[in-house]
């Protein structure tokens, strides 16, 4: 009989206790403090403007313009105290404790995810000589439009019909279940409108930027995956399967990790090119490549998968992750062959 990987460990690094607050915290406070946060740091970046300057100057000279180290705590704290003080008379939902809190694998690498995508993409900004900020900026929008739109894609694509009788738990992302397709359409949103609200980059100029740390955090993202135990593979008798004994005591591919290697080696390639073109490929390149690496390899290791829920029964020899990403391979190889410009490299 042919000996397995057997993977029984626990999701969770550590549990965190329950930590009693000195004080009441309002929701609507913590919301308020954003919405203040974002006018206190678009002030801070307009403020040392001069009127007679003309708009278009204010606003390209706003864009090359930081904001000092303690102007930026300042806001953030100010925001967060006069939030708090604003909904002391309403009577709205608060909570006096924190915890226990559960640190997972799972978690923890999607952190580390993002803080290697914040560093490598604040990098190829300033490779670019673009200001520090506009990076900045482009990281909060992705941290929202990565979550919501990886949340919204597994709640429309893979289980309408039960949050459409369950609208409340839609947004429960700490229960699972979040869909990368929904997550690249999310992402794509974000950027179109962080390219709306600066004009000093373009929209394709800044995917292509982006693509170098979403195939790495991609990587994390399954390797997380695995911890948990989900994406569960088939079963299979290769000497490479793996027992995932919190489901059951069948050797299953590890589709997960097939997932994370073929995502790491795309990182590879992205860097590669990167650096062939002197830290400036010609526009739509990494993009294309992006598209076509990772939407072909999750269409393939997609057979090595159990089946997921949303698939429509008159293609059942298809699941609803390669109905997805069939369109999302020819839009890459549609870049790739009749939009780069391979000659040269972009100069933007």
């Amino acid at each position: 009989m042919s000996s397995y990987f057997i993977w029984d460990g626990s999701p969770e690094i550590f549990t965190l206790g329950i930590v009693e607050l000195p004080f009441d915290i309002s929701i609507i406070g913590l919301i308020l403090a954003g919405i203040l946060y974002y006018f206190g740091m678009k002030y801070a970046f307009e403020s040392g403007q001069k009127p007679e300057s003309g708009k278009k100057r204010r606003k390209k000279q706003a864009e090359t313009q930081e904001v000092s180290t303690p102007i930026f705590w300042g806001i953030i704290i100010g925001s967060i105290l006069i939030g708090q003080l604003l909904t002391i008379p309403i009577e709205a939902a608060k909570f006096s404790q924190i915890g226990p809190i559960a640190v997972r694998w799972y978690g923890l690498l999607f952190a580390i995810s993002f803080l290697l995508g914040y560093y490598i993409g604040g990098k190829t900004f300033e490779h670019a000589g673009k200001p520090q900020h506009l990076a900045e900026s482009l990281f909060m929008y992705l941290i929202f439009g990565t979550v919501l739109g990886a949340r919204l894609g597994h709640v429309l694509f893979y289980d309408f019909d039960y949050y459409i009788r369950n609208l409340h738990e839609v947004l429960y992302f700490w229960q699972g279940g979040l869909a990368s397709h929904g997550a690249f359409i999310g992402v794509l949103l974000s950027i179109w409108m962080y390219t709306k609200k600066h004009a000093g980059v373009s929209f394709i100029w800044v995917t292509d930027r982006m693509a170098l740390p979403f195939a790495l955090g991609g990587m994390f993202v399954r390797i997380g995956n695995f911890f948990n135990s989900e994406i569960l593979g088939r079963e299979t008798d290769v000497s490479w399967a793996v027992i995932f004994t919190s489901e059951d005591l069948v050797p299953r591919h590890p589709s997960m990790l097939y997932e994370a290697g073929c995502y790491f080696v795309l990182f590879l390639i992205l860097v590669a090119v990167y650096r062939k073109f002197k830290n400036s490929p010609p526009a739509g390149a990494l993009t294309g490549i992006f598209m076509v690496g990772i939407f072909l390899a999750r269409f393939f290791i997609e057979y090595t998968k159990e089946r997921q829920p949303g698939f429509d029964e008159t293609l059942s020899f298809l699941s609803m992750g390669q109905l997805l990403s069939i369109p999302l391979v020819l839009i890459g190889l549609w870049m790739l062959i009749a939009k780069v410009d391979w000659r040269g490299s972009e100069t933007k």
